[in-house]
């Protein structure tokens, strides 16, 4: 996982959830320009194409109570569409086809919320559709775990990791990921990974882990922005309604006026105001047809939006405890939230077993660019580097290793019943019983 650039900051947000209340304690967002409530109900909506529209009230610092951070709930900031859904407690009946599952899966964890460097959603997809009857969660697509998908007749491999990640050029038996696709592909199963979106989203991977200390404020490390287009806003003036009329039958020509939104403002002394939005693409063409109109080109102005911020999404949490524990409590609590018998631990400069843990980070995988710089008693991740371990404990943070994919592991089983109220229940979910993580101690 790598950490989203620092100019992506948040707006103050809080909401409480049960046993978390989620406050965002980055500095506010700079807006160059107004924000973004008082566009007119057209630009907000554009803004946001890949996820549902977050109601306004989601969007201020006022406290709604939400439902505690455990299984079968779904996300618990999710787009309204998702929460409508499970408030309604509907379930489709008899069989499901593949693009309803992934419909389902999108709603849980909406793939625009994958980082830019990730490779997620439909990675194969069978040529003869069938019914999904079976459906089989990993955290690793294996030969193991494909042996197990071929003798159960699997569907629908749901793999948290994409199994593949660069791009291919063959399909040869020599690369062991190239032959799990090829045998997915001769049995006729689909292959699914949600990766770093299940990371991001309020309620996924993070939050999971991070609730295996207890209940406290958690707030989000790299929040996670509405992934729409960059858009500008051009301010001008007309002076008559000729003019005005002329102006933007040239600014909307062609396929380019379905791009351009515009609202008109009637000025005291005469003329009009108008406010123009366009996305990047447009920005070019919209600002030269002004230049060349005296009076427009006069009192142009440019202005950029800023994309809106998601509430509790976003890479790495961190948690202040509401009852502080000693390191030797939290590697117990860690050791049973994850199922693990043993843990690495590296003691912060000046702690003990017995020092006190008030806050901790928390980053699912390989963590340690999310938790860089992160102030915290203790950083629980799966896997860091030597050096990366160094740096935390020579600024007094204990440090908590599970190894990469025991990190993430755990958080199938809330999948699992999150699906199970959702899907058909002619859809069997089974979480694999072959993967695991490829370390063990020894």
């Amino acid at each position: 996982m790598l950490c989203r650039s620092a100019a992506l900051k948040a707006l103050p947000l809080t909401c409480c959830r049960g046993c978390y209340r989620n406050t965002l304690l980055s500095p506010p967002l700079t807006l160059l320009s107004p924000p973004l409530t008082c566009f007119s109900p057209p630009l907000t909506s554009s803004l946001t194409p890949a996820l549902p529209s977050f109601p306004s009230s989601s969007l201020s610092s006022t406290s709604s109570c939400r439902t505690p951070l455990s299984p079968p709930h779904p996300p618990l900031i999710s787009p309204p569409s998702i929460s409508r859904s499970f408030s309604q407690n509907t379930r489709p009946t008899g069989p499901m086809e593949l693009q309803e599952v992934l419909k389902v899966l999108e709603q849980l964890a909406p793939l625009s919320l994958a980082e830019s460097w990730d490779n997620v959603g439909l990675l194969v997809e069978p040529s003869k559709a069938r019914p999904i009857r079976t459906i089989l969660l990993t955290n690793d697509l294996t030969e193991p775990v494909m042996e197990e998908a071929e003798a159960m007749k699997c569907d629908l491999i749901v793999s948290y990791h994409p199994p593949l990640f660069r791009p291919i050029k063959r399909l040869v038996q020599g690369d062991w990921k190239q032959r799990l696709a090829v045998r997915a592909v001769e049995a006729g199963m689909a292959v699914f990974s949600p990766h770093t979106s299940w990371d991001s989203v309020d309620g996924g991977v993070n939050d999971w882990l991070v609730g295996g200390l207890g209940s406290g404020q958690v707030s989000v490390l790299s929040q996670a922005l509405a992934s729409a287009p960059q858009r500008h806003r051009l301010e001008f003036e007309a002076s008559s309604e000729e003019e005005l009329r002329a102006l933007m039958s040239e600014l909307k020509q062609g396929k380019r006026g379905a791009l351009l939104q515009h609202s008109v403002t009637s000025l005291e002394t005469g003329g009009y105001r108008v406010c123009l939005r366009c996305p990047d693409s447009e920005l070019p063409p919209a600002v030269q047809t002004l230049l060349r109109h005296p009076g427009p080109s006069q009192s142009l102005s440019l202005l950029q939006t800023q994309k809106l911020p998601l509430p509790g999404c976003g890479a790495g949490r961190l948690c202040v405890l509401d009852q502080p524990v000693t390191v030797t409590t939290a590697v117990q609590k860690m050791k049973v939230h994850l199922g693990l018998s043993h843990l690495r631990l590296a003691l912060g400069a000046q702690r003990h077993l017995e020092s006190m843990v008030s806050t901790a980070a928390v980053c699912a995988g390989s963590g340690a660019s999310v938790l860089d710089g992160v102030r915290a008693d203790l950083y629980i991740t799966g896997e860091m580097s030597h050096h990366e371990v160094l740096d935390a404990v020579a600024k007094g943070t204990c440090v908590i290793l599970s190894d990469h994919s025991n990190s993430e592991r755990g958080f199938l089983a809330v999948v699992k019943e999150r699906l199970a109220v959702r899907l058909s229940d002619s859809v069997t979910v089974v979480t694999s019983r072959a993967d695991r993580d490829p370390l063990e101690v020894v």
